[in-house]
């Protein structure tokens, strides 16, 4: 049975849709591009110098490199405890399974103003303010959830009998998990990665309360100027963020192929 082709009116309403998410990145990107000290949409004239104002801007510079390292970090590191986790929560049964998924998990219903709040309150006790290390943990403790989400699914959708294939075989338990568990899992690891590393970076509640003036990132060096004042920089970066995500993905997918990382197809 072939599936079935979306009709003009499916269609029509899809690209609505998509037109409608898209806007607000194409109406930031239109923005960066004037040159008015005002937030406006050239109309005839474009200009480069809100690009040239963000590099020559060493504040944001350095905010971009302190979130770029953090959010690395940290998505490394929750990867590495999703992914022992998740095995532990989808394939045994222990006391305690379901407390410690929902331990895990928490993050996602505690607003980050809470968080923040809290994670302050614990590095003022421990005398640990200022510390790239710290706000890299805090960030951890956030993300984390996200990438157990996706190691879970992907365990989920699994099947083990490949797997016992594999051991009636002879395969060692480790050689199993690094030939043929792992591959498998290799989607939701590098979704839950990717999702880990973007709320990471994009973390700005809770970065408020912690970071020092030597670890500001980004998204709370740009609440701080737009507090300030509000000129076409800000769409600038906007836009120079959006242009360093599409051309990754596209690399990625030249290299690689998004297919595989992401959907795992062959």
């Amino acid at each position: 049975m072939q599936p079935q082709r979306n009709g003009p009116l499916a269609l029509a309403f899809h690209t609505l849709v998509v037109m409608f998410m898209l806007a607000p990145l194409v109406i930031v990107c239109l923005v960066a591009f004037t040159p008015e000290n005002t937030l406006s949409i050239p109309w005839g004239s474009y200009s480069l110098r809100w690009f040239r104002a963000v590099f020559e801007h060493s504040d944001l510079v350095q905010s971009f490199w302190n979130s770029l390292a953090v959010a690395a970090v940290a998505a490394t590191v929750s990867v590495a405890l999703a992914v022992p986790a998740g095995l532990a929560i989808a394939r045994f049964e222990f006391p305690g399974r379901q407390a410690l998924n929902g331990l895990l998990l928490s993050p996602l219903i505690v607003p980050h103003l809470v968080l923040g709040v809290a994670m302050l309150r614990l590095f003022a006790l421990l005398d640990a303010r200022g510390s790239s290390l710290w706000l890299t943990l805090a960030h951890v403790v956030v993300v984390t959830p996200y990438a157990l989400r996706l190691v879970l699914a992907a365990l989920a959708g699994m099947d083990q009998g490949v797997e016992q294939a594999a051991l009636s075989l002879g395969a060692s338990r480790a050689t199993v998990f690094r030939r043929i568990t792992l591959p498998l899992m290799l989607p939701g690891i590098t979704g839950g990665w990717m999702l880990a590393f973007i709320n990471s970076f994009d973390e700005v509640t809770m970065s408020i309360f912690i970071t020092s003036p030597q670890t500001v990132t980004l998204p709370v060096r740009m609440y701080m100027i737009a507090t300030e004042s509000i000129d076409p920089m800000m769409a600038a970066v906007s836009a120079l963020i959006v242009g360093l995500t599409a051309l990754v993905m596209v690399v990625l997918d030249r290299l690689y192929g998004l297919d595989k990382i992401l959907v795992g197809q062959k």
